[in-house]
């Protein structure tokens, strides 16, 4: 079986790394333990190295068309590990899940038109939505305890008094972790179809699922969900290759595929590069291995946190997540205001996070640690904490 060391500290300074080198423009220090942006300090399976260096060796770097290698290994990895079966004419490339979000909302919807999230959420949705001329209509999560749910009665007044035409899941929850159930998905999308809403779920984070939980993709659970919904997904937080840009569409319903597809192809923003789809198909086809092994880091990272803090930091709660490895950290028993808490965490600490007002106000009170790192960089951001409390 092969090892990999995730222990092993890895420099990314000065590598353009948005990570490390973006500290100091967007927390105002370059010596913060860097916790923040989603993706990992681990290195890339080899697997998936080897696949690029090899290519990188041949010193042509023009256009290229992907293979049907590059499309099975997406295809025959959704089935295998999640359930979700599709033939190639049903996914299409994307540079990006965020554009792919961007395209949709452009294509399915007009300026002015409502478009549903539900906070604490990933906040690109608001800007993205926002930021092409559209409204943002908040159906905010409940929270009892550690549990958040879906307001669905909350959601069909939303439908019945707004009339949005687009609702954008997060699928698991970022930055919750949640892995929405197939019978509360299956609820979803039955109310926005009756309501004539286009689902759009973001699924970058299900191969990701921790603990024995397992994602449930959205187009799986009924024939509403698959007649109404546009799925992204990607490789690349799964195996740490985001700098790639490797994403893909799945769109079931054949009437909405042929005139998204269409309107993709025509402005070219389903060609992918050469590095993105050898990247995939390294990554569906040979680096399962190294996800098994990276996610046992993971939870066993969570659950350093969990100890660490129950014993030395009580006015702060994780929440543990089913899926990710990002951890949404509860600070409210801290009795600080927002400006309070960035100060503990950035000034007084020197750690930066992303702070859960970030995500929207549902998110007050609230830290997103990221626990994609080694084990000892997590432990020494601990101390550093305990000390400035």
């Amino acid at each position: 079986m092969e090892q990999y060391d995730f222990d092993k500290i890895v420099n990314r300074c000065n590598t353009r790394a948005t990570k490390v080198d973006a500290l100091q423009s967007m927390f105002g220090s370059q010596s913060l333990i860097p916790l923040w942006v989603a993706d990992m300090d681990f290195e890339v399976c080899p697997h998936i190295v080897e696949a690029l260096e090899t290519r990188m060796a041949h010193h042509i770097y023009g256009y290229s068309c992907p293979d049907e290698a590059y499309w099975q290994s997406i295809i025959d990895w959704q089935a295998r590990r999640n359930g979700f079966h599709f033939t190639r004419d049903e996914v299409d490339y994307v540079p990006g899940v965020v554009k792919g979000i961007g395209f949709a909302v452009n294509y399915f919807t007009e300026r002015g038109d409502k478009v549903v999230i539900q906070p604490p959420v990933y906040h690109p949705f608001k800007m993205v939505i926002e930021g092409n001329g559209r409204q943002v209509i908040n159906n905010p999560l409940k929270r009892s305890g550690d549990t958040y749910s879906m307001d669905l009665e909350g959601l069909e007044q939303i439908f019945i008094e707004h009339r949005p035409r687009m609702l954008i899941l997060c699928n698991p929850h970022n930055p919750i972790g949640i892995i929405w159930g197939k019978e509360v998905l299956a609820s979803l999308a039955s109310l926005c179809r009756r309501y004539g809403v286009i689902v759009v779920s973001d699924e970058i984070h299900g191969d990701l699922g921790l603990f024995g939980n397992q994602h449930v993709p959205f187009a799986t659970v009924s024939e509403d969900a698959a007649a109404i919904s546009v799925t992204f997904g990607a490789p690349s937080k799964t195996f740490n290759i985001p700098g790639l840009v490797s994403s893909w569409t799945v769109v079931k319903n054949p009437e909405m595929r042929r005139g998204f597809f269409g309107w993709l192809a025509a402005n070219e923003f389903d060609e992918p590069t050469f590095v993105a789809t050898i990247a995939t198909e390294a990554a569906y086809t040979r680096a399962e291995g190294w996800l098994a092994a990276a996610k046992k880091y993971i939870e066993e990272n969570i659950l350093a946190v969990e100890r660490y803090c129950a014993d030395n930091l009580p006015g702060i709660h994780p929440i543990r997540p089913q899926a990710s490895f990002l951890v949404w950290l509860d600070c409210s028993g801290l009795n600080l205001n927002h400006e309070q808490l960035i100060n503990l965490f950035v000034n007084r600490a020197g750690l930066a996070l992303n702070d859960g007002e970030m995500f929207g106000a549902e998110g007050a009170h609230c830290m997103r640690l990221n626990v994609g790192t080694n084990r000892a960089r997590i432990m020494q951001a601990l101390e550093q904490l305990r000390s400035a409390l």
